[in-house]
C-alpha cells in the first residue's frame, strides 16, 4: 500500500487493504470472549466485577470482559500514579519523546489488529477504524516534535543585570485524569494522554466504558515502548461512579474529557472550586455546512454526505445542520436523498458496508424520539426508521441514515443528537446564512460550498467555530488530522481555546515556571 489511511480517502485501489483486514479481522474473532485487567501501578488488578464489551452490530456477541476498577481503588491509583510521576518528571524530555515515538510505531505496525478490534467495538467501517489507528500514531509522533522543537520548554529570558540568568521552563503538573468517549476510542485516548504523558504528568485514563478492548491495546504499545510502571494506569468502569470518584480526588492534578457538554461542566466546575487545576475540555457540537448558489453540488452533495454519515453521524465534528440557498435546495435534497437511501448499512466488518451501527439501545431511543418530532414538524427526505439487518429477530442497533428539512429554530437543529440526522433549510443571502450558522451555543466545526473566494473569505471572517472548512468534497466539516487541522472547540464546544491536533496542545499539560539564578 502506498498511502496512508486517513479520513479523507476518496479513490484508491484498496484490495490489498482489505485482504490484510479480513486476515486481521479472523485472528482478532479467534480470540473473542477473554478477560481483561484493569491497570492499577503497573500491576493487573482483577476485582471479579466484570464488565462486557458486546458488539453494537450484534449485541449478543462478547468481545471480551474487563474487570472493573473499585471506586475504593481510586485512591491507590492516585497515590501510584503520584509517586511514578516524580520519576518520570525528572526524565529528561528527550527519553520521553523517544519513548512515545517507540509506542507510535507498535500503533502503526499493529495497525490491522487494533482496527479490527475497533470496527467489532465501536461500529466503525474498516477506513473509519484504520483512521482512527492512524490518527493515534501520528498524534503521538506530532505531539513529541513539539516538545523535541521546544527542547523541552525553556528558553532564555531577558536580563535586568550582567550577573543574571533567568530563564522560563514549563513543568508537569503532575496526575492526570483522561477521561476518553467511546466514537475516537484510540485516537482520543491517545492524543489526550500524549499531551500529558510528553509534559511529564502521570496519567489515569478512565476510557469509555463502551469501550475498553481499544484502551487495552493503546495500554499495551506504551507498556512495550518503555513507559515506566504506573506512569499510565486503566481503570475500567462507568463514568457516572469510577470516572466521577477520579475528578474529585484531591490528588488529581488536571483532567481532561471529551464528551457532553453537561458532564464537562460539571467537571469544570468541580476543578475550579478550592484549588483551581487545569481542565481541558472537548464537548461536541452541532456544525453546519453553507451551500452557497454558485457551489459544485456534485461535491457539495458527496462532502456533506460523508460529513453527516460516517461513523453513524457519531463525531463531535458531524454535520447536523445544511443552509441551501434557496435556488439549489430542492435539487440538493434531492440528490443528498437519494445518496442516503443507497447508502450501505449493516455488518461494519464487511468491505462492502459503509455505515455500521449506533453505539447502544440508547442511541436508538434518541433516533426515535428525533424521527417523532421530524415527522410532526418537519419533512423527511429519507430515512426515519430503525433497520432490521440480518433478519427480524436481529438485535443490531441499525438506524438508516435519515435527511430532514426543518426550520432553523428547531431544537433538532439546535440541540447535539450524535446520530446519522441531518436537518436541511434554505436561505437568500449568505449574511444570512453565516448569521444562522453562528445562531448556536456550540462552536466546533463549519464549512462553505462556494466557488466565489470573496464570499469563502467572508464565511472565514466570520464564521464562529474552531474549525473552518471550505469546498471540502471529502467531508464538509469532518477530518481534521494531526499537524494539518488544528481541532479547537469555540463557544460550549471546548474550555481553552487551544485545541488537539494542533501546535499549542502539549503547553496546556504544564505550568509555567520562571527561574533566575545570580552569578
Amino acid at each position: 500500500m502506498t498511502f496512508r489511511i486517513t479520513y479523507s480517502v476518496l479513490d484508491a485501489d484498496l484490495s490489498e487493504l482489505h485482504r490484510q483486514f479480513d486476515a486481521a479481522l479472523m485472528d482478532v474473532r479467534g480470540g473473542l470472549g477473554g478477560e481483561y485487567p484493569s491497570w492499577v501501578g503497573g500491576t493487573a488488578l482483577r476485582s471479579g466485577d466484570l464488565l462486557e464489551s458486546r458488539n453494537p452490530a450484534a449485541p449478543e456477541e462478547v468481545l471480551g470482559r474487563f474487570h472493573r476498577t473499585p471506586v475504593a481503588e481510586v485512591d491507590r491509583a492516585v497515590r501510584g500514579a503520584r509517586s511514578a510521576q516524580r520519576v518520570w518528571g525528572a526524565t529528561h524530555w528527550a527519553e520521553r519523546v523517544r519513548i512515545l515515538r517507540r509506542a507510535a510505531d507498535l500503533l502503526s505496525e499493529r495497525r490491522l489488529v487494533l482496527a479490527a478490534r475497533m470496527t467489532l467495538e465501536v461500529g466503525k467501517s474498516r477506513l473509519e477504524s484504520l483512521g482512527d489507528v492512524e490518527e493515534s500514531a501520528d498524534l503521538l509522533r506530532y505531539y513529541a516534535s513539539q516538545l523535541e522543537e521546544a527542547q523541552g520548554f525553556a528558553r532564555p529570558m531577558a536580563r535586568l543585570s550582567p550577573h543574571e540568568d533567568t530563564r522560563s521552563v514549563l513543568r508537569p503538573y503532575g496526575v492526570f485524569a483522561v477521561i476518553s468517549p467511546f466514537n475516537f476510542p484510540l485516537a482520543l485516548a491517545a492524543g489526550m494522554s500524549a499531551g500529558a504523558l510528553l509534559g511529564g504528568n502521570a496519567v489515569i485514563l478512565k476510557p469509555s466504558e463502551e469501550t475498553p478492548w481499544c484502551a487495552e491495546g493503546l495500554h499495551q504499545a506504551l507498556v512495550d515502548a518503555g513507559l515506566p510502571d504506573g506512569v499510565f494506569q486503566v481503570l475500567h468502569g462507568e463514568g457516572e461512579t469510577l470516572g466521577a470518584a477520579l475528578v474529585r480526588h484531591p490528588g488529581i492534578d488536571g483532567v481532561t474529557f471529551t464528551g457532553s457538554r453537561a458532564v464537562g461542566a460539571d467537571i469544570q466546575q468541580r476543578l475550579l472550586a478550592g484549588r483551581p487545576r487545569p481542565c481541558l475540555l472537548e464537548l461536541g457540537g452541532k456544525n453546519p455546512a453553507i451551500v452557497c448558489r454558485d457551489a459544485d453540488l456534485e461535491a457539495a452533495v458527496d462532502g456533506c454526505y460523508r460529513s453527516a454519515f460516517g461513523l453513524s453521524g457519531q463525531k463531535c465534528s458531524a454535520l447536523s445542520r445544511i443552509y441551501v440557498h434557496e435556488d439549489l435546495r430542492a435539487d440538493f435534497l434531492a440528490r443528498l436523498a437519494r445518496k442516503a437511501r443507497e447508502t450501505a448499512v449493516g455488518d461494519p466488518s464487511l468491505a462492502s458496508v459503509y455505515m455500521g451501527p449506533v453505539i447502544n439501545a440508547a442511541a436508538v431511543r434518541r433516533f426515535e424520539q428525533a424521527v417523532t418530532e421530524a415527522r410532526r414538524e418537519g419533512v423527511i427526505h429519507a430515512g426515519g426508521e430503525q433497520l432490521r439487518i440480518g433478519g427480524a429477530q436481529a438485535g443490531g442497533h441499525f438506524v438508516a441514515p435519515t435527511v430532514v428539512e426543518l426550520p432553523h429554530g428547531h431544537r433538532l437543529m439546535r440541540e447535539e443528537l450524535f446520530l446519522p440526522f441531518v436537518g436541511v433549510t434554505g436561505f437568500r443571502s449568505l449574511e444570512q446564512a453565516v448569521e444562522q450558522a453562528n445562531d448556536c451555543e456550540y462552536g466546533l466545526t463549519a464549512g462553505i460550498f462556494s466557488q466565489r473566494p470573496e464570499d469563502v473569505e467572508f464565511f472565514m471572517d466570520q464564521a464562529e467555530a474552531g474549525v473552518l472548512y471550505a469546498n471540502r468534497r471529502t467531508g464538509a466539516t469532518t477530518g481534521a488530522w494531526p499537524g494539518v487541522q488544528p481541532f479547537c472547540g469555540w463557544k460550549a464546544s471546548g474550555s481553552t481555546g487551544k485545541g488537539g491536533c494542533g501546535p499549542y496542545y502539549v503547553a496546556q499539560f504544564m505550568r509555567e515556571q520562571s527561574q533566575t539564578r545570580m552569578g
